[in-house]
């Protein structure tokens, strides 16, 4: 028991004799880091209003003002450690051997973060943007370091670790994404009046829908052995992107039918 008061009375001692000789330095040094801390904030602050003033991308804006304020805060932190009198150059060595090793260990992982970062300088995308990669496509939502994500018109959400994005084919369709369909009709009907129908079908919806700005392409793709081959291509909302084309067929059948232009079937089809 007496040795147990002992330790205690010790550890105690030492607490003091801490407090007594380096209280002022501690102090110091809590001030200094809560001053930093307000500082980077502000700076971080003024950064923001600035990129956002200059209507620079949402995502480049998000990570110069996340690297003012960390390389704030990390010069601060030096400072206010310093005033403790501790000595940071074994801390140093020390970090850059765990950072060795840790990269050997997470090679994948920080590729993810040099392609981002290639991303978000770079910029081949920005939010808002459609793009396809790597067998998938969708309306980017958010653009990290690490991973970008994308969003469906099924309310997926599908999360593509950057170094898939990097080196691979990119296709960026900005709000929209081409819908490519053929039509064939009847070699007795005229492919100039169906054209007509069809572009007076596509120019009823809005622009909210269908693109204004990119126009419509209609035209004969190929003569088949039944029926005209007619291509229409148009570009749909990415959110939009499956029920636009549902509610375009639809209307374009019921157009070609209203005018008198069939859509015929190979008539060995057709039972004696």
């Amino acid at each position: 028991m007496e040795k147990e008061l002992e330790s205690i009375q010790k550890f105690y001692n030492i607490i003091i004799e801490f407090f007594v000789n380096y209280s002022f330095q501690l102090i110091g040094a809590i001030i200094i880091f809560i001053l930093g801390w307000y500082v980077a904030n502000k700076v971080s602050q003024a950064v923001r209003k600035l990129c956002e003033k200059n209507e620079l991308d949402v995502t480049l804006t998000k990570f110069v003002v996340n690297i003012v304020k960390f390389a704030i805060i990390i010069g601060v932190g030096i400072v206010a450690v310093g005033k403790l009198g501790i000595t940071l150059t074994p801390f140093i060595a020390g970090i850059g051997a765990a950072s060795l090793g840790a990269g050997l260990a997470l090679q994948g992982t920080l590729s993810n973060y040099g392609a981002g970062l290639s991303i978000i300088i770079g910029r081949p995308f920005i939010v808002g943007n459609t793009i396809s990669v790597d067998g998938v496509f969708g309306v980017v939502e958010e653009i990290r370091l690490a991973h970008t994500i994308l969003s469906t018109e099924d309310g997926e959400q599908i999360t593509i670790p950057n170094k898939h994005i990097i080196g691979e084919i990119l296709v960026n369709s900005f709000e929209y994404r081409v819908v490519e369909t053929v039509i064939g009709i009847d070699y007795s009907s005229k492919p100039e009046e169906a054209i007509a129908v069809i572009h007076e079908v596509l120019n009823k919806f809005d622009e909210s829908v269908i693109s204004k700005e990119s126009k419509a392409q209609v035209g004969i793709k190929e003569f088949g052995d039944f029926s005209i081959n007619i291509e229409l291509r148009y570009w749909a909302h990415t959110k939009l992107f499956f029920d636009t084309q549902y509610k375009v067929n639809l209307d374009i059948f019921n157009a070609l039918k209203e005018n008198n232009i069939n859509i015929p079937f190979p008539t060995y089809l057709i039972k004696k």
